[in-house]
């Protein structure tokens, strides 16, 4: 059964979804481009809001991924 769900999604919906999760991997591996202390949101240094607002994103982006591997099952 798993390999006939495979076989129905489109290549192109596999190619988004699989860009889409590689992207915040991408991102955390870049750590010296976003590890300074300034700007400064709220008192809370730029490294940690940054993260922060990441694992948002990121939670959006494989939300969205799922989605396009699984269409029918909502």
């Amino acid at each position: 059964m798993a390999t006939e769900t495979s076989k129905s999604i489109s290549t192109w919906r596999k190619v988004i979804a699989g860009v889409l999760f590689v992207i915040p991997w991408i991102l955390y591996t870049l750590l010296p481009v976003y590890n300074t202390i300034q700007p400064e949101l709220g008192g809370v240094p730029f490294f940690y809001w940054f993260q922060t607002l990441w694992l948002l994103i990121s939670a959006i982006l494989f939300v969205i991924g799922v989605l396009l591997l699984y269409p029918g099952k909502r």
